[in-house]
C-alpha cells in the first residue's frame, strides 16, 4: 500500500480528515524550507504538498506567485527539490510528499528520469497543474512503473461526463478546487461544498482533498469534515512572507509562526473529526 493510500485509510479509522499543507520549496532559502518541510509532521501535517517554484504558475494566485519567485531566486531547480525531499525521508519515512507544480520543467528534465529520482527520492504523488489526462500517457507508464501517483484536479465547473474521464486517470485521491480561479482568492461556501461532494463521490471512491481558498482552522476543520482532507497553501505563506526581513531573508519568527499557524490548522480538523465521528 502506498504512503498515501495508506495515510488515508488510518486517517479513515480515526474518523477524521487529512490536514494538507503546503510549502513552497527553496522559499525564502533552502535551509528555511527543508527545516520548515521537517517540521511540519509533528505540528499536525498529515500529508505535505511541496511546490515547485516556476516562474509561470497559472493557476496559482499573488501570494504564491510571490513564494515561486522567492524559490526561484533562492536557486531551487527540479533537481534541488527532489534533494529536499530526499533529506527529508532521512528522518521520516511515513508522511505522503506529494509535489505540485507544472510540466514544463519535468519536460525537460525527462519524464523517465524524473519519475525514477522522483520515487527514489520518497516522493509518492504528482499533481502537474497542466497536464490533461488526453496528454498523460508521456509520464503516466513511468508514474506507474515507479508507484507514483498522479493526482487529478477537478473543479465546480467540470462536467459529469469530464468528471468521469479525468477521475479514471486519477490516483491517490482526488484534489477538488473549490472555486473558479487562481488559488488564495476566494473561499466556497460550506452550501457549495456540501452539494458538491455527493456529486465527486458517485464519480470515484478514491479520497477528496479540497483546496483553493482554505485559510482559517475553521474552514479548514469544515473541508476536512466534509470531504477527507483541507488543502491549506496561500494563508501559510502569506505568514511566512509577513516575517522576512526586508530584504526577505527568514527570520527568527519565520519557523514559529508558520508551525503555530499547522498547530491551530490541525487542532480544528482534529476536534472537528473527533466530534462528528461522536456524535
Amino acid at each position: 500500500m502506498s504512503r498515501i493510500a495508506a495515510r488515508f485509510k488510518a486517517l479513515a479509522a480515526q474518523g477524521r480528515g487529512a490536514l494538507i499543507p503546503y510549502l513552497e520549496a527553496f522559499d525564502p532559502d533552502l535551509d528555511t524550507s527543508l527545516a520548515l518541510l521537517k517540521a511540519m509532521p509533528a505540528a499536525g501535517a498529515d500529508l505535505i504538498e511541496v511546490g515547485v517554484p516556476f516562474s509561470d504558475p497559472s493557476a496559482d494566485g499573488p501570494v504564491i506567485q510571490l513564494a515561486a519567485r522567492r524559490g526561484l531566486k533562492a536557486g531551487s531547480t527540479l533537481a534541488g527539490v527532489l534533494q529536499m525531499v530526499a533529506a527529508f525521508r532521512e528522518g521520516d519515512n511515513e508522511t505522503p510528499i506529494i509535489l505540485m507544480g507544472y510540466l514544463n520543467p519535468i519536460e525537460a528534465y525527462g519524464y523517465e528520469r524524473f519519475c525514477t529520482d522522483a520515487a527514489k527520492a520518497g516522493v509518492d504523488g504528482l499533481i502537474i497543474v497542466d497536464l490533461p489526462p488526453e496528454e498523460a500517457d508521456v509520464i503516466e507508464k513511468h508514474t506507474d512503473a515507479n508507484g507514483l501517483d498522479i493526482i487529478r484536479l477537478v473543479a465546480p465547473t467540470t462536467t459529469d461526463e469530464r468528471l468521469r474521464y479525468v477521475l479514471s486517470h486519477a490516483s491517490g485521491f482526488v484534489y477538488y478546487v473549490s472555486i473558479t480561479g487562481i488559488t488564495g482568492t476566494r473561499t466556497a461556501s460550506v452550501e457549495d461544498l456540501s452539494k458538491a461532494l455527493p456529486r465527486l463521490r458517485a464519480a470515484t471512491t478514491l479520497p477528496v482533498a479540497i483546496g483553493f481558498g482554505i485559510r482559517s482552522p475553521q474552514q479548514a476543520a469544515t473541508a476536512a469534515s466534509i470531504a477527507d482532507g483541507a488543502v491549506v497553501a496561500s494563508a501559510l505563506l502569506a505568514t511566512l512572507a509577513e516575517t522576512l526581513d526586508e530584504n526577505g531573508q527568514a527570520t527568527a519568527q519565520t519557523l514559529p509562526r508558520v508551525l503555530a499557524q499547522i498547530e491551530e490548522l490541525a487542532a480544528a480538523v482534529r476536534a472537528a473529526g473527533s466530534g462528528a465521528k461522536a456524535g
